[in-house]
Formats: structure tokens, C-alpha cells, sequence
């Protein structure tokens, strides 16, 4: 696993944000891996957020970042996944709290709802910022606990050939 690789998915709302995120991604000298989608073409986000999530869950990646017209479906499908902490930050503030606070690892954001420089800031307090721990610890052993007894271990398999 690379520490500075980020995996990136989206659907067709998330499209034209995740042109910019890249390009700001690799300026800033880092890996990506684009999970797709690859147009604006109408697809099911779910397909996307399982791909990048999943490779959060497996330890393929550290920290990915999830786009649709809103990041609410890309939240809700990713924190589906063990040991996801997927966040949906409209401000720059919510982005640097939820790494401080929840140690996120998934970022969430909106293409039809947060522009792209509002989200690029959110992204650049997202990836600058370390988790403190200490008392935020205690929360993230409680999902932890909670994860181990309503979490499916063998995971959610989407057909590929089902992403329409």
C-alpha cells in the first residue's frame, strides 16, 4: 500500500469535479488511482463508492475520495464498508475536523453543490491535517466494537457488468 496514493470514484455528478481534484492531486505530487466513472454519462454511484471503499477496507489504500451531485449516496453506501470512515464536508472547517477527530479516510463531496475552489480547499484541510487521537480514540474503538458485530466480513460484490 502507498501512503501517498489516494483512490478516486465518482458517478456522472461527480464527473467534471474529479477532473480538478486530479489535477490538483498530482501538482501536488501525489499517486492517484481513478476508479471511474469516465464521462458524465448516467451510472449508479454505488458501483463507484464500493470500489474505492473497498480498497479503504482491504488496506489496498489509505484514503480515497468519493464524488456524486451531492457525496450524500457516496457517504451512505461507503461508511457501509468495515473500518470506513467516509465524511461529507461542504466546508473547509468539516474537512479538517474529521480528520482531527474521526480519522477519516474516505472524503465525500458534492460536484453539483460545492464549487470546485471551496472544494479544494476542503480537500487541501482534508489531506494536511493529522488525527490528534486521545479522547477521540474512545469514539473510533466504539465503531470499531460496533463494526465487528454488524459488518459482513465476506463484503459486498457488485457484477461489473452491472454499472448502468
Amino acid at each position: 500500500m502507498s501512503d501517498n496514493e489516494i483512490w478516486v470514484g465518482n458517478d456522472h455528478g461527480g464527473y467534471e469535479l474529479k477532473l480538478q481534484i486530479i489535477e490538483h492531486l498530482k501538482k501536488n505530487g501525489l499517486a492517484v488511482h481513478d476508479a471511474g466513472t469516465h464521462s458524465t454519462e448516467i451510472v449508479r454511484y454505488p458501483y463507484y463508492a464500493a470500489e474505492v471503499a473497498g480498497a479503504v477496507s482491504a488496506g489496498r489504500t489509505r484514503r480515497g475520495i468519493l464524488i456524486c451531485s451531492t457525496g450524500i449516496g457516496m457517504s451512505i453506501i461507503a461508511n457501509k464498508f468495515k473500518g470506513v470512515r467516509a465524511s461529507l464536508c461542504t466546508s473547509t472547517y468539516m474537512g479538517k475536523m474529521t480528520r482531527a477527530h474521526n480519522d477519516s479516510n474516505i472524503l465525500c463531496l458534492g460536484g453539483k453543490i460545492t464549487g470546485v475552489f471551496e472544494a479544494l480547499d476542503i480537500l487541501d484541510a482534508w489531506l494536511s491535517t493529522e488525527y490528534e487521537g486521545g479522547r477521540h480514540a474512545i469514539s473510533l474503538g466504539l465503531i470499531q466494537d460496533a463494526e465487528a458485530s454488524i459488518c459482513n466480513p465476506a463484503g459486498w460484490q457488485p457484477e461489473a457488468a452491472t454499472k448502468l
